[in-house]
């Protein structure tokens, strides 16, 4: 009975680190939708413009430049996210990166809208989904592993609690491992697929 109820507990742990970060990940999101008010006109005019040269230069960049520029930034922020949670001071700032992704995504979002209007409602959803949405799931998936390992890293170091380190580590790094090659198959989406689907709304 004792053992189902400690079962029971760590589960509701869990949950409640899950619950959390998607709170707080979907109040990034929608504080980075309405920054698009806050800015000055000035800024408003450089990322009209910014736009409007990215979609229609999109198909005429490289093809390996722009897989390498996707594998790049996308792996660098899982990595930088599962290092982190091997240090126990790294928590605050996983946070801070998931919570940094999902406001880029939200102000791209609303920037795209306001730059194209009607036919930015068309641009985003193109420009965003399954990928973007993927890689996002992604982030908080490796953000809730790390925490989860820099909360155990913490129990066992100050206050005692015995884990199997080894069983932990190997689940830590098999998460890593699925999230590099779903976001594998992400940047190759946004290399081949992408931009031939951006191509058609020019």
């Amino acid at each position: 009975m004792k053992a189902i109820f400690k079962v029971k507990n760590n589960i509701e742990k869990q949950k409640s680190i899950y619950v959390i970060l998607i709170g707080l990940a979907v109040i990034s999101l929608i504080f980075g939708i309405i920054f698009i008010f806050l800015i000055s006109d000035d800024n408003l005019t450089h990322i009209k413009e910014s736009l409007t040269l990215f979609f229609s230069n999109v198909t005429n960049n490289n093809k390996i430049d722009i897989f390498l520029n996707s594998i790049f930034n996308n792996y660098l922020y899982l990595f930088l996210i599962w290092l982190l949670g091997i240090s126990i001071i790294g928590l605050p700032i996983i946070i801070i990166i998931l919570l940094f992704k999902f406001f880029i995504f939200g102000f791209s979002i609303s920037s795209i809208i306001y730059t194209f209007k009607w036919n930015g409602i068309l641009k985003v959803i193109v420009n965003s989904f399954p990928h973007q949405i993927l890689y996002l799931i992604v982030l908080i998936l490796i953000s809730f592993y790390a925490i989860s390992f820099c909360l155990k890293l913490f129990n066992y170091l100050f206050l005692k609690k015995i884990i199997n380190f080894k069983e932990v580590m190997h689940k830590y790094i098999k998460i890593l491992v699925i999230s590099l090659l779903t976001t594998l198959f992400i940047s190759l989406y946004e290399t081949y697929i992408l931009s031939y689907l951006l191509n058609l709304l020019k």
